[in-house]
């Protein structure tokens, strides 16, 4: 079947950025703003403990909500897709101005919760309505015991706009006009966007193309160095300085609050990471054979592998889109229904194009109870595995609809759960229908090089970031002690087994400067855990899993990690046992890796 590979803008906002319908939603949502002030302003629970006022502030809120999510959306979607339009951050700009009006109601209606005496609430909870969405109510109410006074934290949230908002944005803005030279064998330089270099980069199968891109892509982000070392280290510091006055004791307690999942969890997860990452560290070795190198460099991590005569595997985007609508088929009918409604509907913004910024993503539009992904299609394997795996964060929204508002707000690492499965389910399909040894070994390399990623890569991130939070709490960090930092982080994730290392990777990876999650990389890890976890229960009992599958997706907005895991998995998350297990999966295919091309090479 023919797929369009572009969004549908113009059937949420038609005209983008200068859309009169755009303009209309801020204007109504300024409307419901002020009617969302006067309910709080005149709610004083000692006199009104109805709740019908509750809920009727509750609905307000999500209305607003809704509303703001769906104009923010479409202006995220328009600039990503289109760098070159300057209005949308003009637009972006309006955006964040009312936002940061909501926050401080929010903040408002937060600090009423925690006036509420423990009495009163639990009489307000025992509402049948409320009761459902008890658990979200309690946390915000628990969370809102941190904050400062009214008027001060108005003041944060106005500051944020030029603050942590205004740092992530000029990040943005720097990355969109950066240019990355390439020159071919003919001797004709190109100029690069950011996404094509790095895609080439990574995927080019010739050694030499990917080593003259990383030369030059490091050199690039290192002229871009000070602004962006000037960049993290005041997202940093803003955020230090909330988390103290928050009464915070460690950088890491709020992505840990945000994640609902305990420091003895992601304590677990990373030594068994750290214990078990040999079979993968042998992976890279054999790869390194396989290419006549002593030792991978940093952009030959992820290069596809090719022997013999056989090409690397290579997909158009319509062939990809209905390899994913049928292997997805293989493990339900919901979720390749879902596929397949989603991509025959534009959802998907996939062209290989100048303009666009790099990466992909999944993102939602609340007023259509849509999902609506963002990536850069070249052919790879890789790239079906990006498609099926945002079309996993798209599928876990699209069976939550049906709960109430509240319950939705899944954490990141849940999030990243529903996502890996759906990539673990091509992944396999990919190597299952191999049509020679040589081909399996390709794509059994592709599937290896997304554990690497996993278990060694984002380790990396981790240990950088870990190392620059404990330095930044004591004053800037130079850009020369961040690459220090990144070295030794890669080398120590790596078991030093590579012949170079990117130093400025701090500053060309997006996820450090994103302003809403702090350390936004670990839950990636968890998630990839999680849900092999969750594929090894689908292996032993397939028969109608689909169904317990959705079920514990629904409840990922409405449960602590660890109580999730225990309800459906029966497992204990605090132990290495169940993180050990999963990672253990996958040294099978790094086994059968090296044992494959060890047969081969005789």
């Amino acid at each position: 079947m023919k797929y369009v590979d572009t969004w549908d803008l113009e059937s949420i906002f038609p005209g983008g950025t200068n859309s009169q319908e755009l303009k209309t939603k801020l204007e109504a949502i300024q409307e419901e703003i002020k009617t969302y002030q006067h309910l709080l302003n005149e709610w004083d629970f000692t006199v009104d403990q109805s709740v019908k006022t509750f809920k009727n502030i509750l609905q307000t809120q999500e209305t607003i909500g809704k509303g703001l999510g769906q104009a923010a959306t479409f202006v995220q979607m328009w600039h990503d897709a289109y760098m070159d339009d300057e209005h949308a951050n003009v637009m972006m700009g309006q955006v964040m101005d009312i936002y940061s009006e909501v926050q401080k109601l929010s903040n408002t209606f937060t600090k009423k919760l925690v006036a509420i005496s423990e009495s009163d609430w639990q009489k307000l909870l025992a509402d049948q309505g409320l009761k459902e969405i008890s658990f979200a109510l309690n946390e915000i109410r628990d969370q809102g015991k941190r904050l400062l006074s009214e008027e001060e934290e108005k003041l944060i949230a106005e500051l944020n706009k030029d603050g942590l908002a205004a740092w992530s944005n000029l990040y943005d803005t720097v990355v969109s006009i950066m240019t990355i030279p390439f020159t071919d064998e003919d001797g004709t330089t190109t100029e690069l966007s950011v996404g094509q270099a790095m895609n080439r980069m990574y995927a080019d199968p010739d050694p030499e193309v990917r080593k003259q891109i990383f030369e030059n892509w490091e050199a690039a982000w290192a002229k871009n160095a000070p602004v962006f070392a000037d960049t993290i280290n005041h997202l940093a510091g803003y955020r230090i300085t909330l988390q103290n006055a928050h009464q915070r004791d460690n950088h890491l307690d709020e992505p840990l609050e945000y994640n609902r999942m305990s420091k003895e969890t992601l304590d677990a997860m990373w030594s068994a990471v750290a214990n078990n990452k040999q079979p993968f560290l042998d992976f890279l070795q054999q790869k390194a054979n396989l290419f006549g190198m002593e030792k991978l460099g940093w952009q030959d991590v992820d290069a596809p592998i090719a022997i013999g005569d056989v090409k690397p595997t290579r997909f158009t985007y319509d062939e990809a889109c209905d390899f994913v609508i049928d292997h997805f088929a293989s493990f339900g009918p919901k979720l390749s229904g879902f596929a397949k409604h989603a991509l025959e509907n534009r959802w998907v913004e996939a062209e290989d194009r100048p303009n666009k910024r790099p990466g992909g993503y999944c993102t939602g539009l609340p007023e259509f109870e849509e999902s609506r992904i963002f990536m850069t299609f070249t052919g790879s394997p890789n790239d079906t595995s990006t498609l099926a795996h945002e079309l996993g964060h798209a599928f876990h929204s699209h069976v939550m609809k049906d709960l109430p508002n509240l319950n939705r707000g899944y954490a990141m690492n849940v999030a990243e759960t529903a996502s890996t499965f759906a990539e673990t389910i091509i992944g396999n399909a990919t190597v299952d229908n191999a049509k020679s040894t040589e081909d399996k070994v390709a794509l059994l390399g592709s599937k290896l090089e997304g554990a690497t990623a996993m278990f060694l890569n984002i380790h990396a991130r981790f240990l950088f970031e870990n190392a620059f939070y404990e330095e930044r709490a004591k004053g800037i960090v130079s850009e020369k002690r961040l690459n220090e930092l990144m070295v030794q982080a890669q080398k120590e994730a790596y078991g030093d087994s590579l012949s170079s290392y990117h130093p400025h990777f701090w500053s060309s990876k997006l996820h450090f400067f994103i302003d809403s999650v702090p350390f936004y990389n670990y839950p990636y890890t968890f998630g990839y855990l999680f849900s092999l976890g969750i594929y090894a229960e689908y292996l032993k009992h397939p028969e109608g899993f689909e169904d317990k599958y959705i079920a514990l997706l629904k409840d990922t907005g409405s449960m602590k990690v660890e109580s999730l895991a225990e309800k459906h998995l029966g497992v204990d998350l605090t132990k290495q046992d169940f993180w050990t297990a999963g990672i253990q999966l996958m040294a099978k295919d790094a086994e059968e890796f090296i044992r494959l091309t060890n047969e081969i090479k005789k």
